[in-house]
C-alpha cells in the first residue's frame, strides 16, 4: 500500500522508517512559532526543561517570535506579554523576532518572509499555524508546552494522522473564492467532519487557484477538526517560491495507491459564494437564500491571517471604488503584514478604502479573537472574513458573527446588509 503526502512528510522526519498513519513518533521540527499570547508560556516551559544545564535553544534561525494578537500593546497587561517575546527573542539571539512595525500577523508573514518551504514539519502555538499546508508543509498547531520543549530539544510527539482525500472538480463561478469553497466544506463536512485527518485537497480547481486562496482554505481545515491541510506543491507552488526568491524545499507527492479514510469528490461548478451564520462555521449557507434574510450589520471586517493578503485588499478596493459605506456601520480593513500594507498604498487601494468611508489599521489580529481594534457591542452584528465566529469571539455574548469572503464583505458594507455580489453588478 503506497503513503499519502503527509505520511512520507513524517516518514522522513523520524527515526521510524516504516511508520504510517495511526502510529506515534518523535519527529524533527524544521520551525518552532509563538506569538504574544501563547509564547510566554512556552518559554517558561523552555525554562523548565533546560534548568540546571547550559543548554540554549535547539537553534535560534530556525524559532520564530511574533507578537500580533494584542499588538500594538493594547493596555498594559499585553505589553508585559510582548516584553517577553522580546527579551527571550535578545537573550537566545532569535533572528526571527518580528517586532511591530516591521511584522505583522504571522501566517501572513512567515510564508511573505519565505520561512516555510514545502515538506518541512512546522510546528506553531497557535490553531491556524495549519495555514502553511499551502505550501505543501505539514504544518499543525501545538500546544504551548509541547512548543516549549520543541524550543529546546527541536522535536515534538505526535501521531500520524489519517487522511481523507477532497477533489473539488468544474469550474468557479463569478465571485467565488478560495473562502467560499472552505466554508462550503465545512458546511458539508461539520466542525468535526475531519477530526484528527489531514484534509489533502485536490483537483482541476484548486490547481487553477492562486496562493492567496490555497492559504484561505488551509487557514481553516482546522475549523472542520483537522491536524492539518496540505496540498501538494504544483506549478503554482513552484512560481510563487521562484517569484519571491524562496528555498524549494523538498516537494511530497501521495502515491497512487495510498490509503484514506474517505475521498470526498466536490463539484464546484453550482456553489455560490458562501456564508457562515452565528454560532459555527458549519453554521453555512448559499448567499443567494442569505440575501433574503435581510441581515443588517454594524461591523464589516476585512483583514486577518485568513484573508488580510494584498490580493484580498485588491477585491475589496475593486468593489468600493467611488463608492461609500453605508453611514450606519463601520468598516474596518487590516492589511495582514506591513510589506501588504505598503504594497496597498503603492497601489492607491488605501486612498480608494478611506474616501469610501473605511478604517484602514496596523496589522494586528485583534478584532478577529475580539482583543481591539473592533469590539462587539452588546446586540451587535458583524461581517468578517475572519475564521471564527463562535458566540463572543469577537466582543459581546449576545453579538452576532458572519463569516464570508471580501467580495461578500465589500458588497455587503456599501449596502449595510448581508448581500449578495451577483445582485450588485
Amino acid at each position: 500500500m503506497g503513503l499519502t503526502v503527509t505520511e512520507k512528510i513524517l516518514r522522513d522526519h523520524c527515526q521510524n522508517k516504516s511508520a504510517t498513519a495511526g502510529d506515534y513518533v518523535m519527529v524533527d521540527v524544521d520551525k518552532c512559532l509563538a506569538n504574544d499570547l501563547t509564547a510566554p508560556i512556552a518559554i517558561e516551559v523552555f525554562e523548565e526543561v533546560i534548568s540546571g544545564t547550559k543548554a540554549d535553544v535547539f537553534d535560534p534561525q530556525k524559532i520564530i517570535l511574533i507578537p500580533d494578537h494584542f499588538t500594538p500593546n493594547k493596555d498594559i497587561a499585553s505589553a508585559a506579554q510582548c516584553k517577553i517575546l522580546r527579551e527571550f527573542a535578545i537573550k537566545h539571539n532569535i533572528t526571527n523576532y518580528f517586532e511591530v512595525g516591521r511584522g505583522g500577523i504571522e501566517h501572513c508573514l512567515i510564508p511573505e518572509q519565505g520561512l516555510v518551504s514545502p515538506g518541512e514539519v512546522f510546528i506553531g502555538a497557535d490553531s491556524h499555524t495549519c495555514t502553511y499546508g499551502a505550501l505543501g508543509a505539514f504544518a499543525i498547531g501545538v500546544g504551548s508546552t509541547d512548543l516549549g520543549v520543541a524550543m529546546a530539544t527541536g522535536k515534538c510527539w505526535l501521531k500520524i494522522p489519517e487522511s481523507i482525500k477532497f477533489i473539488f472538480s468544474g469550474n468557479l463561478g463569478e465571485w467565488v473564492s478560495g473562502k467560499d469553497l472552505i466554508l462550503y466544506t465545512i458546511g458539508m463536512i461539520g466542525v468535526d467532519g475531519a477530526s484528527y485527518k489531514t484534509m489533502e485537497l485536490s483537483g482541476e480547481v484548486l490547481s487553477r487557484l492562486s496562493m492567496a486562496n490555497r492559504f484561505t482554505i488551509c487557514n481553516m481545515t482546522i475549523e472542520a477538526g483537522a491536524k492539518n491541510g496540505i496540498i501538494v506543491p504544483d506549478k503554482v507552488t513552484n512560481s510563487y517560491l521562484e517569484s519571491s526568491g524562496f528555498t524549494f524545499g523538498k516537494s511530497y507527492h501521495s502515491d497512487n495507491d495510498a490509503e484514506y479514510v474517505d475521498i470526498i469528490e466536490i463539484d464546484c461548478d453550482k456553489i455560490e459564494p458562501q456564508v457562515a451564520l452565528p454560532h459555527s462555521p458549519a453554521n453555512v449557507k448559499p448567499i443567494t437564500e442569505v440575501s433574503n434574510m435581510n441581515i443588517e450589520v454594524d461591523q464589516v471586517v476585512i483583514g486577518s491571517c485568513t484573508n488580510g493578503r494584498i490580493e484580498d485588499l485588491r477585491i475589496t478596493a475593486k468593489i468600493l471604488k467611488n463608492k461609500k459605506i453605508d453611514r450606519n456601520l463601520r468598516c474596518i480593513v487590516i492589511p495582514g503584514t506591513q510589506e501588504t500594507y505598503l504594497k496597498a498604498i503603492k497601489e492607491g487601494l488605501i486612498e480608494i478604502l478611506i474616501k469610501a468611508g473605511a478604517i484602514v489599521s496596523t496589522p494586528t489580529c485583534g478584532p478577529c479573537l475580539g482583543g481591539h481594534m473592533g469590539i462587539l457591542g452588546e446586540g451587535e452584528r458583524a461581517l468578517s472574513t475572519t475564521n471564527r465566529n463562535f458566540k463572543g469571539r469577537m466582543g459581546h455574548i449576545s453579538s452576532e458573527i458572519y463569516l464570508s469572503s471580501p467580495a461578500v464583505a465589500a458588497f455587503s458594507a456599501i449596502k449595510g446588509y448581508i448581500t449578495s455580489p451577483q445582485s450588485n453588478n
